[in-house]
């Protein structure tokens, strides 16, 4: 059987590509979720497929990224599938876990997607400094109201009073009492 497994980042991101790729490439099931790859967890499409999957079964996707963001979450993938005697290949790369040569360049396209997530990390971080720094990022909103939680702490309210009427954590009562 040649299964197939698709996935986007986010909810707004479309799966039509991935799918057609796949029913070209001869994939007879296709699994698909909408979720970030930098991690397997949440990952339930994955998680079906490698359950799923039997000797001598292919998994294919278009791109390995499209698997795994991390090195270590494909390594580990790649390892479940080749301990299976699943076989695991790409579309759009010359990925083939078959042959000797596929399996070198999964290595190395594994390297460069983990690589990417990074640089992407990198960028953002440097965007919120230099929007912290110009006064522009002000970060989330908060959603505990600090007022009240000060007025409730001066009336003599303990902190675990204060979070049952404020339905809110413990925590978030002493981050509240410490800001102010």
């Amino acid at each position: 059987m040649i299964y197939g497994y698709a996935r986007v980042s986010t909810e707004d991101q479309d799966l039509a590509i991935q799918h057609a790729a796949l029913a070209a490439a001869g994939c007879t099931i296709v699994r698909s979720e909408k979720r970030s790859g930098t991690s397997r967890n949440g990952r339930a499409e994955l998680d079906t497929l490698l359950q799923f999957v039997r000797p001598g079964d292919t998994l294919v996707v278009t791109r390995i990224d499209r698997l795994a963001r991390s090195l270590l979450d494909l390594q580990q993938i790649v390892k479940e599938l080749t301990d299976r005697g699943v076989h695991l290949k790409a579309t759009e790369q010359p990925i083939d876990t078959a042959t000797a040569a596929g399996k070198a360049f999964l290595g190395m396209l594994g390297v460069f997607a983990e690589f990417e997530t990074n640089l992407r990390r990198e960028r953002q971080m440097e965007g919120i400094a230099k929007a912290k720094a110009n006064g522009v990022y002000k970060g989330r909103v908060p959603t505990v109201p600090a007022e009240k939680v000060k007025a409730l702490a001066e009336d003599g309210k303990r902190p675990y009073e204060i979070a049952r009427e404020l339905r809110i954590s413990r925590s978030s009562v002493y981050r509240a009492l410490e800001a102010s």
